[in-house]
């Protein structure tokens, strides 16, 4: 009650792009302070057994995680992950840096429950990022990294760009994503099409297998795929033997300023997909859901359809800064109550 207080008569008077710079450099901040990490991590992060996940060889303390688009270049994983978070996913991360769209670029809508950008992948680039990520991490987090095209390199170039991102950012991620789906790249859609996503995902999964440790690797696809597209990326990634698929991106059917939408409006496309990757892979894939994840819930929901993981990030705007503390101390009232003895008993119950 208090944050959606100061949210509604504070926070939303300010621009919103301008708000989330304040909230990375507060914990940034807090990622450089040992003692008071630690207290908060100690007090918030997830630590019932009973939620503890594992996915694709990385074991996770609790399903809900941090979606990409918020520590876009790897700067405050462990305030993030000290705050509740499972796991956090820096990025979109490109090869070169770039600065992005212009401003104004970032649009609440609080009525919705919604946001929309078109920020464009700004980051300062991978060899900026790698450094942050090869920092020792005071408090244990589960970092994926998640990389997307350089706007100015041509589509025909697109396959090289992703891979000089693998090859510096891999060795240093928990697991990589390759981001096919933003709205605010131009052209990046087009490489959903399976024709050009085969010899892209082949490319950088080559990168991934080579790590020492081998890292996971996952595709994320937009909730504007038509159903038989997310059919055909479903069956590449079984061919190609990717661990998993995050569904899904922002959404461009909206009729308010150009960018993706997230937030409430997404919930029930970003659920139909989900229920579609699991009834055509089964349990072949890790299935990452994201989209209108807003409380405990969606996020129930989301793991009985399928989902081994849960992200979020315009739930966490609306919700205030113990979002995700608070839905995994609901998950464990909600296993105990159905009597399991993990959460991972749960998944895909409904499917």
């Amino acid at each position: 009650m208090m944050y959606r207080l100061v949210f509604m008569q504070v926070l939303r008077r300010f621009d919103a792009e301008a708000v989330h710079h304040l909230t990375v450099s507060a914990l940034a901040l807090l990622a450089r302070l040992p003692l008071l990490k630690r207290l908060l991590h100690r007090a918030l992060a997830p630590r019932d057994p009973a939620l503890r996940v594992s996915a694709f060889g990385v074991h996770f303390p609790g399903p809900l995680g941090l979606a990409a688009g918020f520590d876009k270049d790897a700067a405050c994983a462990e305030g993030i992950a000290a705050l509740g978070f499972g796991h956090v996913e820096v990025g979109t991360i490109t090869a070169h840096a770039q600065p992005g769209n212009p401003r104004p670029r970032l649009f609440r809508l609080v009525r919705e429950r919604a946001v929309i950008n078109r920020m464009g992948f700004n980051n300062a680039g991978a060899v900026a990022a790698a450094r942050r990520l090869r920092r020792t991490r005071g408090v244990p987090v589960v970092v994926g990294v998640n990389i997307g095209k350089t706007k100015v390199v041509p589509e025909s170039e697109a396959v090289a760009d992703y891979v000089a991102s693998a090859r510096t950012l891999a060795p240093l991620a928990d697991y990589l994503v390759v981001n096919v789906s933003s709205p605010n790249t131009p052209g990046l859609r087009n490489l959903q099409a399976v024709s050009l996503l085969r010899p892209l995902l082949t490319a950088v999964k080559e990168i991934a297998d080579g790590t020492p440790r081998r890292t996971p690797l996952l595709v994320k696809i937009a909730p504007d795929l038509a159903d038989e597209d997310v059919d055909a990326v479903a069956d590449l990634a079984v061919e190609l033997g990717l661990d998993g698929i995050i569904a899904t991106n922002t959404t461009i059917k909206h009729d308010g300023e150009t960018g993706g939408l997230s937030g409430r409006p997404l919930k029930s496309r970003s659920l139909e997909v989900l229920r579609r990757l699991r009834a055509k892979t089964g349990d072949r894939l890790t299935l990452v859901s994201a989209g209108g994840v807003e409380d405990v819930d969606d996020v129930w929901e989301r793991i009985l359809a399928g989902a081994t993981l849960v992200q979020g990030y315009t739930g966490w705007i609306y919700g205030g800064p113990l979002w995700a503390s608070r839905i995994h101390r609901g998950l464990s009232r909600r296993v105990r109550r159905h009597g399991l003895k993990s959460i991972a008993d749960a998944i895909g119950r409904t499917a």
